[in-house]
């Protein structure tokens, strides 16, 4: 007679919780349950993966680990669109401008100004951009294909894959790591529990981590199509204000951003929401239809941030480990499966 399998709880129901929830699932080797304060259909400032821009622009430049998060990610994206079309991700051209006042700010371009950036032999026709093919205020720039992802469809579809493999998924809240322990929907006490709190890492007991702040980001979501994903690498109107247009397997467009470290302001600012729209406007113009934008809705979004990086290690705890998944901050969607994988392999050192 078999031995059961190792129960484990995944605390969160973001993109982190339900990618780690997927790959831990396909092993076989895992009873596994998700439970989060919030779940995919829900909106809340606390529950960051619904108002993410969510596609795969890689700003890695020295960092292994991250590349292998993102190198990982990207081809399981291909796969995806290619096998799973239904998941509501689609290939999109990025092109990334460099503004000649941003050339020295290399720590925040990640590999861009590299000749060869890490990702240039991952992402299909790569090729920096001549003089010719860049518009007059920008000295730099590259092209590729990438990813764009419709999150309305892509949330409920990770649901829909942990259902498939018997994975329960539920709304519960807990105020302490140790309370997860005896949430599986077995009712039995689990072994593992795999920690993706996001921003509430901060506040959770038995964890808070100090080095987790948001990051807030703002957007404006368009019902008019851009031809490609575009960023430029700063602003004239604040340093820490960006400029990134992304369209939607399915429709919509989003409009961006900032990125404004320790902001906990759920609301948007219209003056920034008219910024953003003019230096979009800038470098796509064809955005508008007739001479006009059709705006659907004004977001704002805390991306789960974390001084120093991601926390992906395995913890001891009285009850049993912990798995730490949290702080990818911007990168949660293109280093989801990643860091997943290293999950994966964290609980098999403990757990096997």
């Amino acid at each position: 007679m078999s031995s059961p399998k190792p129960k484990i709880v995944v605390l969160g129901a973001g993109v982190a919780g339900l990618t780690t929830a997927l790959e831990l699932a396909r092993t076989g080797l895992y009873d596994v349950s998700v439970i989060g304060k919030y779940l995919p259909g829900d909106y809340d400032i606390e529950y960051t993966s619904p108002w993410a821009g969510a596609n795969w622009m890689s700003f890695v430049k020295d960092d292994e680990q991250l590349k292998t998060y993102d190198r990982m990610t990207f081809e399981e994206f291909t796969r995806l669109v290619k096998e799973q079309p239904e998941a509501g991700i689609w290939s999109q051209k990025c092109i990334q401008y460099v503004r000649e006042e941003d050339l020295e700010k290399t720590s925040l371009l990640g590999g861009l100004l590299d000749p060869r950036p890490w990702f240039a032999d991952l992402t299909p026709n790569f090729k920096r951009l001549s003089k010719d093919e860049l518009p007059q205020e920008y000295s730099r720039g590259i092209s590729y294909d990438s990813f764009c992802i419709n999150l309305q469809i892509y949330l409920p579809w990770l649901v829909s894959q942990l259902l498939k493999l018997g994975v329960s998924v539920r709304s519960r809240t807990v105020s302490h790591i140790s309370e997860a322990f005896k949430s599986h929907a077995s009712g039995v006490p689990v072994q593992a529990v795999i920690n993706c709190t996001g921003l509430m890492a901060s506040k959770l007991g038995g964890v808070m981590d100090e080095k987790v702040i948001p990051g807030r980001g703002q957007t404006v979501l368009v019902r008019n199509h851009a031809p490609a994903m575009y960023s430029v690498s700063g602003t004239s109107d604040a340093d820490d204000e960006m400029t990134y247009i992304m369209s939607r397997p399915g429709g919509g467009t989003i409009l961006g951003g900032c990125y404004q470290l320790g902001n906990w302001n759920g609301v948007p600012d219209p003056n920034m929401a008219q910024r953003i729209i003019k230096r979009c406007l800038q470098i796509c113009p064809q955005l508008e239809d007739e001479g006009k934008l059709d705006i659907i809705k004004h977001n704002v979004g805390l991306r789960p941030s974390r001084i120093g990086g991601p926390r992906v290690e395995k913890e001891k705890f009285e009850d049993g480990w912990v798995v730490h998944n949290y702080g990818a901050g911007g990168a949660g969607y293109q280093s989801s499966y990643g860091m997943a994988a290293h999950v994966v392999q964290l609980v098999a050192e403990a757990l096997l």
